[in-house]
């Protein structure tokens, strides 16, 4: 495939490795210094996008021009999701967008769907996530942490609303730390008098975030509508 590359920071060239190693061509691409528009992406099969919160819409909206399929991973931006997929659909484009591509997060996500359900009985137990990533992540909390505290709250009927504020106990608590080298951890944590029960995803490289951009890549190639990774990976009720 001809692929476009939006976003060339750490996770832009650890996913062109994976291209070339894959046999795809990088088509062009595109950085916050040197961005792409519509003109630049005709002739491209498939546009994978990991920029910055403040410019991912802009890069989604090109895309739709230029009719091309968009596998996005940048976060913080979400805030306008209902603004794009509106956009999507007048377009009739394709957008594949996901909080973490690793196979992973995503096993540990139904993992977590199905730990509250259970924990969904016991009301004694004080639910929380903590996320700690390197200092050049630029949003917090992660996408993944949120997407933690929808699966949960999902399933908690207690739980409606999640908060970085440690003192409002009323609201599932996301606490955001941010260390040198770390690649990703999440922990899940339910604590009580008696005990506490966590659930970790500790990523040790970036390789299997941009190996699943690339397998949503090939996947969505061809495709219209709007994708996740449940869609992909077909994990019952993620």
């Amino acid at each position: 495939m001809k692929i476009a590359l939006i976003g060339y920071g750490k996770m832009g060239q650890e996913i062109e490795k994976i291209l070339l190693n894959r046999e795809h061509e990088v088509f062009v691409r595109g950085s916050s210094k040197a961005p792409l528009f519509c003109k630049d992406l005709y002739g491209a099969d498939v546009a994978i996008e990991f920029s910055r919160p403040d410019s991912a819409v802009r890069n989604l909206f090109e895309c739709f021009e230029a009719e091309i399929p968009v596998v996005c991973g940048t976060t913080g931006w979400h805030n306008r999701l209902p603004e794009v997929l509106e956009r999507c659909k007048e377009q009739n484009g394709t957008l594949f967008y996901a909080s973490n591509f690793s196979l992973g997060v995503h096993i540990f996500q139904f993992v977590n769907r199905v730990l509250a359900r259970c924990m969904n009985e016991f009301e004694e137990y004080q639910p929380s996530i903590m996320e700690i990533h390197h200092p050049e992540k630029l949003d917090a909390p992660s996408g993944t942490a949120i997407t933690s505290a929808e699966v949960m709250m999902d399933e908690l009927s207690k739980w409606d609303e999640w908060t970085i504020n440690e003192n409002d106990t009323a609201k599932l608590l996301i606490t955001a730390e941010r260390k040198k080298d770390v690649k990703g951890t999440h922990i899940l944590s339910y604590q009580s008098s008696i005990d506490t029960i966590e659930l970790k995803h500790e990523a040790h490289s970036r390789e299997g975030f941009a190996l699943g951009a690339v397998k949503a890549a090939e996947w969505v190639k061809n495709k219209t509508g709007v994708y996740r990774m449940q869609d992909m990976l077909k994990f019952e009720n993620l």
